[in-house]
Order: C-alpha cells, then sequence, then structure tokens
C-alpha cells in the first residue's frame, strides 16, 4: 500500500477508535441547504410549466447522484444498479398509488428498493471493480426483462397506465423533499461513525476490518441507502408519465446519466452532484430536444475534460484554478517554443 493511503487509513482509524464527529463546515452546509430549498421551494410560484419541469428533472437528479454518490463516492465501488431501483420504485407506484395513497407508497417504493439492495448486495458486494459494475448493470436488465416477461405473459399488459395523478405542486414538493433529504442524509452521514468506515472501505477495505469496521453490513447498509432513495424518486416520477413500462423506468441511460452527473460534479464531495445536477438539467432542456448527438457530445466532452483537468469534479473549481491553468498554458506554449528553436538549431547546424 502506498504511502497516501496508508496515512489515509491511519487518520480514518483514529477518528474511529477515539469517536470523533468531524462537523467542521457543518453549519454552512446546513445554511447553503436551506438557502437552496428556500429557493426551489419559489419556482412554482413564479415560474412557468417548462420552468417547473426543468426543475423537477434537475431535482431527480440531485436525489439520484447525491445519494448514489454517497455510498459509491466513499466506498469506491461502481454501481450500474440506479435504473433497477428507480424502475422498481415506479412500478410500485403504478400498482399501489389506488389503494395506498400518495405518500404510503412513496415509502413502499423505497422501501421495496431497499429490500431488493439489500439481496442484490449480498450477492454481489464481495466484488469490485469492473465485476461489481458489470453484475449490477446485468442484475438491472433482469429484473428490466424479468418485468417485461411479467407484464406480457400474465397479466397480458404492455405497460401501466396511472389513473391517479396528484397536482403538479405535489409531485414537485415530494420530489424537492427527497432531494433536501438525499443532501441532508449525505451531511450526516458523512460526519457519522457509518460514514467514516464507508471511506475506510473505500481507502483500504482490509485494513478498515482490522480496525473494527463491519465492513458487509456497513456496504449492504450503504447500498440499500442509495436504492431506497432511487427507489423513492422512481415512485414519485411514476406519475408524470401517467403512463410507463419496463423500457421508460428501467431505462439504462438513467442509471448512467446519475454516473455521469456524480463524476462530473464530483464523486467524493457533498455539492458536486448538485452543481452538475443543474448543468446537465440545462444542456437537456436546451440540446437534447433539438440536437440529441450534440447533447450526448457535449456530456462526452464535459466527462472528458473533468477526468483530465478536473479530477475533482465540478465542485473542485476555483479561482485559483484558472490561475494554475494559465501558467500551466503558459509553460505548455514556453516548451513548445524551446523545442522549436532547438529543431531549427539543429537543422541550421547540419
Amino acid at each position: 500500500m502506498n504511502p497516501w493511503r496508508e496515512s489515509r487509513v491511519r487518520r480514518l482509524g483514529q477518528r474511529l477508535a477515539q469517536g470523533l464527529l468531524d462537523r467542521t463546515h457543518l453549519g454552512r452546509d446546513l445554511l447553503v441547504l436551506f438557502a437552496l430549498t428556500g429557493w426551489a421551494l419559489a419556482v412554482p410560484h413564479y415560474g412557468s410549466d417548462f420552468v417547473v419541469s426543468m426543475a423537477l428533472t434537475c431535482l431527480m437528479y440531485v436525489a439520484l447522484a447525491t445519494s448514489w454518490a454517497l455510498f459509491c463516492g466513499t466506498t469506491r465501488y461502481l454501481s450500474l444498479a440506479t435504473a433497477a431501483f428507480f424502475g422498481i420504485g415506479a412500478y410500485t407506484s403504478a400498482l399501489f398509488i389506488d389503494s395506498l395513497g400518495w405518500w404510503p407508497v412513496i415509502a413502499a417504493g423505497a422501501g421495496v428498493a431497499a429490500l431488493v439492495a439489500v439481496v442484490m448486495g449480498s450477492a454481489v458486494l464481495h466484488l469490485r471493480g469492473t465485476y461489481f459494475a458489470v453484475l449490477t448493470f446485468g442484475m438491472t436488465e433482469l429484473i428490466r426483462h424479468a418485468v417485461t416477461y411479467w407484464e406480457k405473459q400474465v397479466t397480458g399488459t404492455v405497460g401501466r397506465v396511472l389513473t391517479v395523478v396528484p397536482e403538479r405542486d405535489t409531485i414537485y414538493l415530494t420530489v424537492l423533499a427527497l432531494a433536501v433529504l438525499a443532501v441532508a442524509v449525505s451531511i450526516v452521514v458523512r460526519r457519522t461513525r457509518f460514514g467514516l468506515g464507508l471511506m475506510g472501505i473505500g481507502a483500504d477495505e482490509q485494513r478498515a476490518q482490522t480496525l473494527g469496521v463491519n465492513t458487509r453490513l456497513a456496504k449492504i447498509g450503504g447500498f440499500a441507502l442509495t436504492a431506497a432513495f432511487a427507489g423513492a424518486v422512481g415512485a414519485a416520477m411514476s406519475v408524470r408519465w401517467t403512463y410507463i413500462d419496463p423500457a421508460t423506468v428501467f431505462s439504462p441511460f438513467i442509471g448512467f446519466q446519475t454516473v455521469l452527473i456524480a463524476l462530473i460534479g464530483g464523486i467524493a464531495t457533498l455539492w458536486g452532484p448538485l452543481i452538475a445536477a443543474v448543468v446537465f438539467s440545462l444542456l437537456a432542456e436546451t440540446l437534447r430536444l433539438q440536437a440529441p448527438q450534440a447533447y450526448l457530445m457535449t456530456l462526452g466532452l464535459l466527462l472528458i475534460l473533468c477526468v483530465l483537468y478536473l479530477p475533482g469534479g465540478l465542485a473542485s473549481l476555483r479561482w485559483s484554478t484558472f490561475g494554475q491553468w494559465r501558467e500551466d498554458t503558459r509553460a505548455w506554449w514556453r516548451e513548445l517554443r524551446r523545442d522549436k528553436r532547438r529543431d531549427e538549431a539543429r537543422e541550421n547546424a547540419t
């Protein structure tokens, strides 16, 4: 293990052993969350239907990406199962909204998705890296095809029509509450022993075990927490479409875009997924309908630029970053001119 990782694991172990909770910048984070929540609450009253729709999409990805980063950003497990949990929540809503009502069906969507995550996590969370990512994606496709088979062969339907649809403001406020809750939970969990245990798993899982972290239960708990938010968001967003089918709610694009938002925003940061969700929502509404290829190319370009020049994501962007880029550009230009003069000198010498 390299010295940087060893020192990081040692610091995490000391904090776990002493039972210290990191409350650094806690007041600032809560104040920012409160201010953003107040701004979002005002959108339905002053914005048009288009603005509300765009804000709803933004809040949806804030909840999905923040909850995804809470587990995957700390443990370094790349999960591609977000679409599965989102679709499970959507179908739970479609099946039981008539009998249960609005808020119970949101809770049911979260509960069913978390239960599936516990079963799935117990089977695959002992793997890491590419194997874990491929298996979670494969399980997502398995669930999608299983639901499709059930719909066609057993119920004799292609999709589900939701006859009980709440008002626009009810849907908006519900998704807003889920987004705020996802950020608040992320703020709290990152400052608890459970959150420190997840970070320890990401730094060195074997060393975290020697420090007393029950890594299996911690991973399953974090995975289920991510799934619960995805299921709740799926249950809330399903009524926006009024008609759902497996291809729509289990779409791999939902899972991939959630991962891209977290990566571009900053997978290990608190506010990175929120910042990237706003950027992606604006790009989606601006480009996706009129120029879908340009939208996809823009996503790819953003990912490449962040990987090359902003490994910490958009959340790590500071004024000093631009200064560093300027200095790097000048150094590159000086080096290029120096090489050119050297080549000219060699040609003249020969």
